[in-house]
């Protein structure tokens, strides 16, 4: 590999470590940077030397490379080259997703004891070439700085959502999100394909929740207005399609959640088969949003039934091991004045509507854990009143939510976070005002999305593991466009990136927004509709 080393010796080039460190412009920020005043130059004859284990990174580093240097480096197992390599032993230093990168006169190399963290050295190495490198061929020598980062992830879950059921985006568009994710080092895809304006999954052994739950006739225009698109909207994946874009985002490192909305915001399955509906009289997908009036009636075995075999679809596509239920927002007046569910509320001895839902939710989360998965669902599943109406006052929630649930924190007082973690849950915080991408930038600014901290101010120290990370959503009840979407979510999903992999005495805002122009120009590039504002 001919890897020469540059030694700047004029006064006016002359660049010391503290001032290069800040043109290494790598997001999220790396947890350790050494870097030297010397310059390599990358050989545009360099081969990859990569274990098999490594053939998928070793493939994405050869595409990567090839797009600037004109030519593919070739992969081999052994000799001089730039160096892939895993290292069981770097198990203290780097955890599960961490890596070592060096860039030095005689090799380049990323170490890393996993393969994951193999995968996010070469995302921190993509960030150090030239932001054109890959939309172009360089005929000049590629300058990269000499150093060394060590890296590792602060939180193992860093998300992003797409919410597909109210207005259905498409492979492409799934896959681009994907790419992004990957620079970014966020690792898991949330992917909420079912709600009352649209099911987005093929079950196969339910037809009709395509046939007929994947298109609405019309769609809201506003919030609280009358006024309508005129249009219908309509699209689904198969499980073909969805075995594809699985496979896309392994290769990727990322891996993806499914949810399935249930006991609420299920009006479009209703719609494709009336009986499993509360009221009787649900026959269309709905076209407006908020919190609709019907959903599953959980009272009848055969509905029961139902949402099983939905899982047991779902459960053998993706191979995760995480199933999110949703379970937020239910109406709970229809169960009120429903005779099926308090005959079964009698026969099960349940107090209110609030424990029905804990009741039902425990046996979904069973059924989920039996299958070798977790249940993961909004922290309205466990119970407390985040909607200000839900739980008579007289009467206390006696049924408690399974304790292999994972909460998804979204809405309520953040003391429930703390009830959580000390209780014995998993959390991931999704704290909405800090987290929803649907919302303006006056209301949730860049400077906001870049502070949030998963972990809530004043939480024991002994209970910071039960945080695994963050969630960021991008609802899609107002965003019906690529382009919309694509200003929503870029800048800010770069901020939710460094929040949840950078540690807290390695951020600073003023640096982000310097770094976040080398990235800009890289999605500028891409073709990517950010807010620049």
């Amino acid at each position: 590999m001919k890897i020469k080393t540059l030694f700047l010796l004029l006064p006016l080039i002359w660049i010391n470590p503290t001032m290069a460190q800040k043109s290494i412009n790598i997001i999220p920020q790396p947890n350790s940077i050494e870097q030297r005043s010397g310059m390599v130059i990358l050989d545009r004859n360099v081969a990859i030397i990569a274990e098999d284990s490594l053939k998928n990174e070793a493939y994405i580093l050869s595409e990567l490379l090839g797009k600037g240097l004109g030519q593919k480096p070739s992969i081999k197992s052994k000799g001089k080259g730039f160096k892939l390599e895993v290292d069981r032993a770097l198990s203290e230093v780097l955890g599960d997703e961490g890596y070592i990168l060096k860039i030095e006169k005689n090799e380049i190399s990323i170490k890393a004891r996993t393969v994951n963290g193999v995968f996010y050295g070469i995302q921190s190495f993509r960030q150090i070439l030239p932001e054109d490198f890959e939309f172009r061929t360089y005929t000049k020598d590629i300058l990269l700085p000499e150093l060394k980062i060590t890296d590792k992830a602060r939180f193992p879950w860093r998300a992003f959502m797409l919410d597909e059921s109210r207005h259905f985006k498409g492979k492409a568009v799934v896959k681009d999100l994907l790419d992004q994710m990957a620079l970014l080092k966020m690792n898991k895809f949330h992917w909420h394909l079912t709600d009352d304006q649209g099911w987005r999954i093929e079950i196969k052994k339910y037809p009709k929740l395509t046939l007929i739950g994947s298109k609405r006739d019309d769609t809201q225009t506003a919030r609280k207005s009358e006024e309508r698109t005129g249009k219908s909207h309509e699209g689904f994946y198969t499980q073909e399609d969805i075995k594809e874009i699985i496979e896309y985002a392994n290769k990727l490192h990322i891996t993806i959640v499914p949810e399935i909305e249930m006991p609420g915001h299920a009006m479009a399955a209703i719609a494709a088969y009336p009986w499993l509906g509360t009221l009787g009289t649900t026959t269309e997908v709905s076209e407006i949003f908020g919190i609709m009036d019907d959903s599953f009636l959980i009272s009848d075995p055969k509905v029961i039934r139902f949402l099983e075999d939905v899982l047991d679809e779902v459960m053998a596509l993706f191979p995760g091991e995480v199933i999110h239920i949703g379970g937020d927002e239910v109406n709970f007046d229809t169960w009120k004045n429903s005779k099926e569910i308090h005959s079964f509320m009698k026969e099960k001895e349940l107090k209110s509507p609030v424990d029905l839902q804990i009741y039902f939710t425990n046996g979904i989360s069973n059924y989920i854990d039996r299958a070798g998965k977790r249940m993961m669902g909004w922290n309205d599943i466990m119970g407390e009143d985040i909607h200000e109406k839900a739980i008579e006052e007289s009467h206390k929630v006696e049924e408690k939510l399974a304790l292999s649930a994972i909460v998804h924190f979204w809405k309520g007082d953040l003391e429930l976070i703390n009830r959580a973690v000390k209780e014995g849950y998993d959390v991931v915080n999704s704290n909405h005002w800090d987290t929803y991408l649907d919302y303006t930038y006056e209301r949730l600014p860049l400077s906001k999305s870049y502070a949030f901290d998963p972990i809530p101010q004043g939480l024991e120290k002994k209970y910071h593991s039960k945080i695994l990370g963050l969630g960021t959503q991008m609802w899609s009840e107002w965003i019906p466009t690529v382009e919309k979407m694509e200003n929503q979510i870029y800048p800010r999903l770069a901020a939710y990136s460094e929040s949840g992999w950078t540690s807290t005495d390695q951020k600073g805002f003023e640096k982000f927004e310097k770094k976040l122009q080398s990235l800009k120009k890289r999605w500028s590039l891409t073709g990517i509709n950010f807010n620049d504002k």
